[in-house]
């Protein structure tokens, strides 16, 4: 990737910002040398995620359309699951969002999770980082919908939404330890089913003392993404989530967050798992093989 390329993805090229986000799933290496000569931006970026069925997709074409109604430019990052054979992102038609492609004022790209855990691409900070240097308003990040495992988007995601359909009110429990806890915000989509009202008034009072304690009112959002009703409110309650008192706090446990994984990867980046493997089976065949010492000695 070069200073050129950074330079159309600031001007606003669609096809440079598409190039220049295979360079980085591609791990070219001199891409961190031009993102490190990138300009500093705050560009609101805007995590979607919620359990398989939910209505993800369809709450984000939503939301893009009533950006677009304010004249905003949006940026949707979909993190799909890989293919085993190929590694590519197997839902990469976004068939939900097929009115926005040839949009002037969205970019959409599907990315592959390529086996990481989290439901979000192992690069997916500096292709944020990245997408922040092209000239939109929001940015959108939808990820896989694994279930309560996925948290990461916490960790990258100024605001993060949880999506649930009134039908998950059985798994609370089960999930209240892991991805309910991440949100900024419910959304409850498909809230003209039976039973909406009532997750709604469960979603309020399982946030007990303490989570007032810590601060933490989670508003709760009512949804028809399909029908678009409940947008308005629910990108109102966005705005609001940005004026918060805790938010600038917020903002930066995210980048201290961030920089901890960026230097976890840079420090890991020599290491290859078939030269690990290799030197084991030669200790192990010697009779000295030992996992601490191993690991030590490597660490040094």
């Amino acid at each position: 990737m070069t200073a050129q390329l950074l330079a159309d993805v600031q001007r606003g090229d669609f096809r440079a910002l598409a190039r220049a986000i295979s360079y980085i799933e591609n791990g070219v290496q001199d891409y961190t040398d031009v993102l490190a000569a990138g300009r500093s931006v705050d560009t609101p970026v805007i995590g979607i995620t919620g359990p398989p069925g939910a209505g993800k997709s369809t709450l984000v074409d939503a939301l893009i359309g009533h950006y677009v109604q304010q004249q905003k430019r949006v940026a949707v990052l979909c993190v799909d699951p890989s293919s085993s054979l190929y590694h590519g992102a197997l839902l990469g038609d976004r068939i939900r969002m097929c009115d926005w492609y040839n949009h002037p004022s969205v970019f959409i790209r599907s990315l592959a999770t390529r086996g990481a855990l989290g439901g979000l691409h192992p690069r997916m900070i500096e292709i944020a980082d990245l997408v922040k240097q092209a000239p939109f308003d929001h940015i959108l990040i939808e990820t896989v919908g694994v279930g309560q495992n996925e948290i990461e988007i916490a960790g990258l995601a100024d605001t993060t939404l949880v999506v649930l359909a009134p039908e998950a009110g059985d798994d609370i429990q089960s999930m209240k330890a892991g991805l309910l806890e991440v949100a900024d915000i419910f959304v409850v989509n498909k809230s003209d089913r039976p039973d909406a009202d009532l997750f709604v008034r469960n979603l309020r009072s399982m946030q007990g003392p303490a989570f007032r304690r810590e601060g933490r009112d989670i508003p709760v959002a009512k949804t028809i993404a399909s029908q678009k009703q409940g947008i308005e409110e629910l990108a109102g309650l966005i705005a609001m989530d940005r004026q918060k008192e805790h938010a600038a706090g917020k903002r930066y446990r995210l980048l201290a967050e961030q920089a901890y994984l960026l230097m976890q990867a840079q420090r890991m980046k020599g290491v290859d798992r078939q030269e690990l493997a290799a030197a084991i089976e030669i200790l192990s065949r010697q009779g000295s093989f030992n996992l601490y010492q191993f690991v030590k000695d490597r660490a040094i």
